[in-house]
């Protein structure tokens, strides 16, 4: 059995960082990159997949990614998958398995491999629908438009309001002049 990995919020400014594995059960039509799928594809597709494969999702909050690092919380998500899915090989979106042997990489596998594309859309889902809550909470930050991603409409909210309660503190956006490592 193959065990397909793959992560959202990786590159956001606020909100968690999810990572899902996923076996598929049985065969699911219309799988594919969630970042090429719409919304609303990916919301059916969700359901179908929560009713046809075993998963595992693993949350990191914005207060752990600034805490323990973003590589950190991807590996140690990574190892309680392969835990949690044991007898099963692993495959895992992008070209680093962050140090956790035993785990094959392939890149664009979310688009190649249906366990993968399975994960991929676990995970979007899983912290778009976290970001739309987060957006009930806090209003002026217009979560449920932006997700969290750095888009100029984000940038624009974090110069107008100051960071909200769910920002990365740690990642640095350099048109705030904000002192980076680099």
């Amino acid at each position: 059995m193959l065990c397909g990995i793959d992560e959202a919020g990786r590159g956001c400014l606020a909100g968690p960082l999810v990572v899902a594995g996923c076996v598929l059960e049985n065969s699911i039509e219309g799988l594919n990159d969630s970042k090429v799928l719409s919304e609303k594809q990916r919301e059916i597709l969700y359901e179908k997949i929560v009713q046809n494969t075993k998963y595992k999702i693993v949350q990191f909050s914005n207060e752990d990614v600034d805490k323990k690092g973003l590589s950190a919380c991807l590996k140690e998500a990574i190892l309680a998958i392969k835990n949690h899915f044991n007898n099963c090989e692993i495959l895992m979106d992008g070209n680093t398995n962050f140090g956790v042997s035993g785990i094959k990489t392939l890149i664009k596998a979310d688009a190649k491999i249906a366990e993968v594309s399975a994960a991929s859309i676990l995970a979007k889902v899983t912290r778009d629908r976290f970001m739309v809550e987060m957006d009930k909470l806090y209003p002026k930050y217009q979560f449920a438009k932006h997700k969290g991603y750095g888009s100029s409409l984000h940038i624009s909210l974090i110069k107008k309001y100051g960071t909200s309660p769910i920002q990365r503190l740690s990642f640095k956006i350099k048109s705030l002049n904000q002192p980076t490592l680099f």
